[in-house]
């Protein structure tokens, strides 16, 4: 039981009965309506797709903990609305993220936005 199971790797060793309470417990929480701990964690981070990665670095756009802070709390605010894909502008900034996934899709800056044409989106959020 000591061998550490990589990705890509399946357990095939013995399961112990404790183990299979364990797993049939996570599932009753689950049905109950709450989320596993790993589930609450990572549906509040804010994740940046490749795309937006080399858009950001392209245009030389650095954002602060607090910018990425204030970006979560839009994608909050878009996600009780029901939206899907949202354009989030931000001082001289935009972003399209994906609301479900928590995603930045690409990112702008002020030059960038010069056509004032955003397509495939459902809301805006204007953080001010």
């Amino acid at each position: 039981m000591n061998e550490r199971i990589t990705v890509g790797r399946l357990y095939t060793g013995p399961t112990s009965p404790s183990l299979i309470h364990k797993a049939n417990k996570s599932v009753e929480l689950s049905s109950t309506g709450e989320k596993p701990f790993a589930q609450l964690l990572g549906d509040s981070l804010l994740k940046l797709s490749n795309h937006a990665m080399k858009r950001l670095e392209q245009r030389g756009i650095e954002l602060k903990s607090e910018q990425m802070q204030q970006i979560g709390t839009a994608i909050d605010k878009a996600a009780a609305k029901g939206a899907k894909e949202s354009l989030i502008l931000m001082q001289d900034m935009a972003f399209i993220v994906n609301v479900k996934n928590r995603t930045v899709v690409t990112a702008m800056d002020s030059e960038s936005m010069k056509d004032n044409v955003f397509t495939q989106i459902d809301s805006a959020v204007i953080i001010p």
